[in-house]
């Protein structure tokens, strides 16, 4: 039988599926399903600054919305202040105590004393290690790269320094240079770089001529810039190297692997199929693996990453050009009407 053992973050794992954060983790029955379908670690769900932020407000101001309506009155209702991250904290706990894998806690902040405060109260709660969620979107053109960069690689050594398990560190692609930048984070002690988050991007209606927000699974080929970045980072990290983002298949962990992941992240897949898919992957990895000859992941991770195989042109752009020129075959799949 094949060892599909790997390593995360310098956690030994039984094989490289993690359940990534969602709120389907929140569900301990459907975390144990996942346990026991194969699930190696399970990523809990962001505790989000901006989240508890919105929430503490508006409780304040339901409270003090009849303040002084009465000239003998101050207020209604007794001192209640918003729970902040306690309700998460105790999910977290709750969870780590009735599973038997590794348990990963992903974290969000805005402010930086947060970070570092919300790492401490989740390491202090039993998780094996920490994601930084490193989530910016541009939305203005005053702050630079660098500014950006730096602030987060600031957060980065602050929470290496406060807590005593491993912390990795969960990227966009919105980098004006990732790899540049993933250097930086692995210089400064990441141990996990994940590839890559997927944000919600908003929609428009035009029947009601207003904005929506709906919640899409991801499509199919939305791993491929995973894939080209997992190629290029092999062997370049201290720590692990997690791929992330529209795997869906054992075929697509298998990829992720023969480009040079250690370990892969899945959601999309588990929402559409089901916790219990994951005994499916992990069967037909096996099977791939007896069928290949390979007797553990380290006998082919990374065979076709960029510093293993012979065509330096593949991961550059030399490769795109090759597509334009063999459009011809596209046109004899989808012929023009």
């Amino acid at each position: 039988m094949a060892n599909l053992s790997t390593t995360y973050m310098g956690l030994t794992l039984k094989n490289p599926l993690v359940l990534g954060a969602s709120n389907m983790v929140t569900d301990i029955e459907q975390v144990k399903k996942a346990e026991k379908a194969g699930v190696a670690a399970v990523v809990f769900k962001s505790l989000f600054e901006e989240q508890l932020q919105l929430e503490s407000l508006q409780l304040d101001e339901d409270l003090h919305e009849y303040d002084y309506r009465n000239a003998e009155m101050e207020r209604i209702f007794p001192e209640i202040e918003h729970a902040g991250p306690k309700e998460h904290l105790l999910a977290v706990r709750k969870l780590k105590e009735s599973i038997s894998i590794p348990l990963i806690a992903s974290i969000n902040a805005i402010y930086e004393p947060t970070w570092v405060e919300y790492a401490q109260m989740l390491a202090e709660n039993g998780v094996d290690g920490l994601e930084l969620n490193f989530y910016r979107v541009p939305i203005s053109s005053d702050a630079n790269a660098k500014s950006i960069e730096e602030h987060q690689i600031k957060m980065l050594k602050q929470v290496k320094e406060a807590v005593d398990i491993p912390v990795s560190v969960k990227l966009s692609t919105f980098y004006t240079n990732p790899l540049n930048f993933i250097a930086k984070l692995n210089k400064a002690g990441a141990d996990g770089i994940v590839i890559f988050n997927r944000f919600f991007q908003p929609d428009i209606n035009i029947d009601k001529e207003e904005f929506e927000f709906p919640w899409d699974l991801t499509r199919e080929g939305d791993y491929q810039v995973t894939l080209r970045y997992a190629g290029l980072l092999f062997n370049k990290l201290n720590g692990s190297l997690v791929a992330n983002r529209g795997i869906k298949t054992s075929a697509e962990v298998i990829k992720m692997l023969l480009a040079g992941a250690d370990a892969t992240q899945l959601v999309s897949t588990f929402y559409k199929n089901g916790v219990g898919y994951a005994e499916t992957i992990l069967k037909e990895l096996e099977d791939w693996m007896d069928k290949k000859g390979y007797k553990s992941l380290n006998d082919f991770k990374g065979k076709l990453s960029k510093e293993s195989i012979n065509d330096e042109f593949v991961y550059k752009r030399a490769q795109y050009i090759d597509i334009l020129r063999n459009s011809e075959e596209v046109l004899k799949k989808y012929p023009m009407r």
